[in-house]
């Protein structure tokens, strides 16, 4: 008899998510992926001036603030028939590229590990390192003073947990060590971008912030702190763990997805438009032929969300009314496809459609399969790839400073009579689209689909699963009350924010609660 567990709400995500999953033989047989709020911010810009939608699409969320700020501001550059400046071009990378280098390391570190480590082993580490056994007694002060939040309470460790005091009290340093260095990336950010989070320099028609030598050099400073950190601590722990105590699920697929992958391509690094993140479309793990993406073919439906629009429309004409007596339905999220099917997008999208050699390695070398643990390995590896691209990018910028730095075209500052524009980018999480449409110089209709309403989305018209519900299935379970397993392939994801667990158990209709971190 199969065995319901419902995970209301999962804890350090963003948001608020209901995971709900069946277990039958100690493994998840159906799953259930339910965003539980309606936020309203697209039919929130209707009506207003198009350029607010810079500042208002911000305030999705505190985390990828800046992701929907550029792509609003490209979504009007397309409308208004911006002509936009290299200046404004790079120092939007360079924004944008800040932020990813202080998300992908937070995701791991203090969103995810906890999934993988039993911190508590740090109490019988018996080495001699000065800085880990300063760590060891920062934690055992915690233990001693009954208060180890945010490193507990969580799930039991189980048969993959990490219990090696000398790997877990490494884990725990660099733990710390990652609060200090994004902190850093979001002061890094904020030199080009006025402030962070939600920035206020990149509006339509480029950026501006118009930088003095000053600033470039500090940026560049504070750059080359981060790739000694992302390639020498960040990637080596990811790779360490991956291909160590965390083989066995590598090697076994666990959260594997159904072997569709999408891309928009992200970060222009020319004028001719070619772009750093290359785009793509991969069906049923046929690598060997990559396609290349139609916008035309990109459709939301709604049979299973709490919605009274109609299904199968096109984001430039998507509808936003929301339906909370609606029959059946059980999420906020909408149902995008691409050509009729689910779509997984994010870094392991990104770097298995580029056929990122380093990932490839790891994977030929350590016959890794894709799922939750190569998703930790393809964010450290792209994150690597991307500072180090970012160096040339400052340097692009010192170029242009050298011949007139132009940051915004003014020309096209006031808004079209009519126009429509649209914005297909990569984000930290995933393949991030924004559409306007604008009449009378106000905004008519605006819709966004983003990186998680791919991966997180409910059933489609047809009944088929989300990329996360699709990947749950299998999932091993052996201990309902304590599944762990299923909180580690949605995290790996790269949802946020830390709440409660409350675990259903259906014989008895006994609510067990925990508090995790």
């Amino acid at each position: 008899m199969a065995q319901k567990i419902v995970i209301d709400p999962l804890t350090r995500i963003e948001g608020h998510l209901r995971i709900e999953v069946e277990v039958e033989n100690g493994v998840v047989k159906d799953a259930r992926s339910a965003g539980m709020m309606f936020r309203g911010i697209e039919p929130l810009m209707t009506g207003r001036d198009p350029r607010d939608a810079s500042y208002v699409t911000e305030r999705i969320c505190g985390v990828c603030a800046g992701s929907h700020g550029w792509a609003s501001s490209i979504a009007l550059d397309g409308a208004f028939g911006v002509n936009l400046p290299p200046g404004g071009r790079i120092i939007r990378n360079l924004i944008l590229g800040a932020q990813w280098l202080h998300d992908h390391p937070l995701h791991f570190y203090h969103l995810s590990a906890l999934d993988y480590l039993d911190v508590m082993a740090v109490a019988k580490y018996k080495g001699n390192d000065v800085g880990l056994n300063a760590v060891k007694a920062k934690i055992m002060a915690l233990v001693n003073a009954g208060d180890t939040a945010p490193l507990t309470p969580r799930y039991k460790p189980d048969e993959f947990s990490v219990n090696d005091p000398e790997l877990v009290t490494m884990a725990v340093s660099h733990y710390l060590q990652a609060l200090d260095m994004q902190a850093k990336a979001k002061k890094m950010s904020a030199i080009f971008a006025g402030k962070q989070p939600h920035q206020s320099s990149i509006v339509v028609g480029g950026v501006t912030m118009l930088p003095t030598m000053g600033d470039v050099d500090k940026y560049a400073s504070m750059l080359e702190e981060q790739i000694d950190f992302i390639e020498n601590v960040y990637l080596k722990d990811v790779v360490t763990f991956g291909t160590g105590p965390l083989l066995p699920l590598a090697t076994a697929g666990v959260g594997g997805g159904n072997g569709n992958y999408m891309s928009y391509g992200g970060f222009e690094v020319d004028n001719s438009g070619s772009l750093f993140f290359q785009p793509g479309i991969v069906m049923n793990n046929d690598f060997a032929n990559p396609q290349k993406i139609d916008a035309s073919k990109i459709t939301e439906d709604v049979k299973w969300s709490w919605y009274k629009s109609a299904s199968h429309l096109q984001p430039m004409v998507g509808q936003t009314v929301a339906d909370v007596d609606k029959a059946a339905a059980y999420t906020f999220l909408k149902a995008p496809r691409y050509n009729g099917q689910a779509m997984e997008v994010g870094p392991m999208a990104r770097m298995l459609i580029e056929g990122n050699e380093t990932l490839m390695g790891l994977v030929k070398k350590y016959n890794i399969k894709p799922g939750a643990v190569a998703r930790h390995a393809a964010r450290a590896i792209e994150c690597a790839k991307l500072a180090v691209a970012m160096r040339g990018w400052v340097d692009d910028l010192k170029s242009e400073m050298g011949k007139g730095l132009r940051i915004h075209d003014t020309d096209h500052w006031e808004p079209p009579t009519t126009g429509e524009g649209v914005a297909m980018i990569e984000a930290p999480r995933g393949s991030l689209g924004h559409w306007i449409s604008i009449k009378d110089q106000k905004t008519a209709n605006y819709q966004m689909v983003v990186p998680s309403t791919w991966n997180f989305s409910p059933m489609d018209d047809k009944d088929q699963r989300g990329p996360v519900e699709f990947a749950l299935i299998g999932t091993p379970v052996p201990d309902p009350e304590n599944p762990t397993n299923v909180a580690r392939v949605v995290r790996s994801y790269d949802p946020c924010i830390s709440c409660a667990v409350h675990l259903i158990e259906p014989k008895t209709n006994k609510i067990l609660k925990f508090q995790i971190g």
